[in-house]
């Protein structure tokens, strides 16, 4: 992997600092043989450039040749003839091979950066990846890596080759017409770079409010179909189609601008580039009715400057596109330059663990900094033990859970597990140490077999058959046509929700790990469901370190121990028995939750 430099996240990221960055991947250090492939392509741009330059003195002798007769002559004349087609036959045989030599280097460079942006996304954390729209950060990736190609394709087969020929053009019409030709010629060169560039660098500007425009019109989009059953709820179609339409309105203006710009841009261009034709032609006309050049002459220039102006005349799309996609890829830069939040301590090894007991020693965590969840939180999970956590809304119940799995640091305090500080192992181990089963279990859209196989990788289908007989869903997958091979839908939406907390501890099964963490994996399920899916967490549970988040308390009643926490503190704890006993937050939840549901059945009858 290229080193990881950082940019400036305030600077413009559309200059050389951002090529600077890309170079590693187009002239990898541990591939010789894509080095080798550039070396082929640019010498075949040498031979194609050569071949180029060689066909207007092909026409030059035919036309002159022309002015003569005799059989020596018309055969002279059907030889350069025949060679100048040969030639330019030549030159798009090399350009082809040129660009067969150079593909594989493109796309290696493009998959090389794609897989490491898409690596960093998963190493940063939670944080930022709530912050974000996934659509704006699919867009962002989806127009880095598209550039990639376009900009080596520009850079080495235009530029390089339009350079060589402007300085080779620029010998021959010295040596055939002095340096009056020449001088007009760069001059037009320049003129014709400004224009390009100053109207180029207008246009930047509001290709730039496109490009987010579009982002944001795609992430409401995405947003929108994601929650497609909530805008169903609520009757919210219209609503939804509004927003959408103000949002690629306002693309459409800003695209109608770009593209008036664009317009603008080729009028300048054009005007440069016949001012200098016209203006070499009638300076060769001027010198043939003097005696001093030929008819083939004539000929001459105007097949070099035609010759010259077709990569001058790209030169504006190339100039944009490069342009543009330094702004792409610095996009994608600053995903990668994006802080790791939680990151690994350097040399930190593997959590072992052997008692999988946890401790929570004086934690202090906030999402925010002037807003505290947990206070100087602390509480042991002995090995092998039933821990139950409750309390009112808002106590901090979830937030242990995400601390436990490392999504989060705490900002004070240790996190420990078998005696270690989860700080100082590797992430990877903390959370192979750790099974979860969450509220909303959210399924890839694939089969349930894979959902169940994604626990453990390499897993085989007779454990993943073992491991749904014991969270109790094997009877509803043989029942089901296809089985194992049943597609759950977009985040498993084809599945019920019992069905789906079913295949989440499924996966946690295959996971086998020591420790259990169900993160109040009951609360959106009815009264049935949930007591069959608790007897199946019971048998899952049995001989490993439990620890259930729950709102519920008839559900953990069992446990342990329970505790309570309350605004980020521990209230109370002990078994359920001493808690009632006791007559504190506990007991007070439990009445006010014997109450609603002895209203409930109240109502029912």
């Amino acid at each position: 992997m290229p080193p990881e430099t950082t940019t400036d996240r305030n600077a413009r990221h559309d200059g050389w600092r951002t090529l600077q960055r890309f170079l590693p991947y187009l002239w990898p250090r541990d591939n010789p043989a894509l080095r080798w492939r550039i070396l082929v392509a640019c010498g075949l741009i040498l031979v194609s450039t050569g071949v180029q330059l060689a066909l207007p003195y092909a026409l030059k002798w035919a036309v002159d040749a022309m002015n003569t007769t005799g059989p020596r002559a018309i055969q002279f004349v059907m030889l350069t003839v025949l060679a100048y087609g040969a030639g330019r036959f030549a030159g798009v045989t090399f350009d082809n091979l040129r660009n067969i030599v150079f593909e594989r280097v493109g796309q290696d460079a493009t998959r090389h950066l794609a897989e490491n942006v898409f690596a960093r996304l998963h190493r940063l954390s939670m944080r930022f990846h709530l912050a974000r729209r996934t659509g704006e950060v699919t867009k962002v990736i989806e127009r880095g890596t598209k550039s990639i190609d376009t900009m080596l394709y520009f850079m080495l087969f235009n530029i390089a080759p339009t350079v060589l020929q402007l300085v080779v053009v620029a010998v021959i019409f010295q040596l055939n017409f002095g340096w009056g030709l020449v001088a007009a010629t760069g001059l037009a060169v320049v003129a014709y770079i400004w224009v390009t560039r100053t109207i180029t660098e207008w246009r930047t500007h509001l290709r730039e409010r496109m490009n987010k425009l579009d982002g944001q019109a795609l992430s409401r989009a995405v947003d929108s179909l994601l929650n497609y059953e909530t805008v169903k709820y609520f009757g919210a179609e219209a609503r939804e189609e509004a927003r959408y339409a103000a949002a690629t309105r306002a693309y459409a203006d800003a695209a109608v601008k770009s593209e008036n710009s664009l317009g603008l841009l080729n009028i300048a261009q054009a005007l440069v580039v016949n001012l200098l034709m016209a203006g070499a032609l009638a300076y060769t006309v001027w010198g043939w009715a003097k005696g001093q050049y030929t008819a083939g002459q004539l000929v001459f220039v105007q097949t070099y400057l035609t010759q010259l102006f077709r990569p001058l005349d790209m030169l504006g799309m190339v100039y944009r596109t490069i342009r543009q996609g330094l702004i792409d890829m610095a996009e994608m830069f600053r995903l990668i330059d994006t802080e790791v939040e939680v990151a690994d301590a350097p040399g930190a090894p593997a959590l072992i663990v052997r008692r999988p007991s946890v401790t929570f020693d004086n934690v202090v965590f906030g999402y925010e900094p002037d807003r505290t969840i947990l206070h100087g939180l602390s509480f042991e999970v002995p090995a092998d033990s039933r821990v139950a956590i409750v309390g009112p809304s808002g106590a901090g119940k979830s937030t242990i859970a995400r601390l436990l799995f490392r999504f989060y640091d705490p900002q004070g305090g240790r996190i420990m597990i078998d005696g270690q500080d989860i700080r100082k192992a590797t992430q990877a181990s903390v959370r192979a140490a750790i099974g979860i089963v969450p509220q909303d279990s959210v399924l890839f859209n694939d089969t349930i077999g894979y959902n169940i196989g994604y626990g453990r990788e390499g897993s085989s289908q007779g454990e993943i058959e073992t491991a749904a007989r014991g969270a109790a869903i094997s009877d509803l997958i043989d029942r089901l046509p296809q089985g194992f091979d049943t597609e759950v839908g977009e985040r498993g939406l084809k599945l019920s929700g019992g069905e789906k907390q079913r295949v989440a501890i499924a996966r946690t099964l295959l996971k086998n790990p020591p420790i259990l963490l169900f993160d109040e994996a009951t609360s959106a399920l009815d009264t049935r469901t949930e007591q069959e899916i608790l007897g199946t967490m019971r048998d899952v549970a049995r001989d490993r370190t439990t620890i259930s988040i729950a709102h519920r308390l008839s559900t953990i009643a069992d446990s342990d121990v329970i505790l309570v926490l309350d605004q980020g503190r521990l209230a109370e704890q002990g078994s359920h028995a001493e808690l009632l006993r006791r007559g504190g937050l506990y007991a007070e939840m439990w009445a006010r939750q014997a109450a609603e549901s002895d209203e409930i059945s109240e109502a029912a009858e």
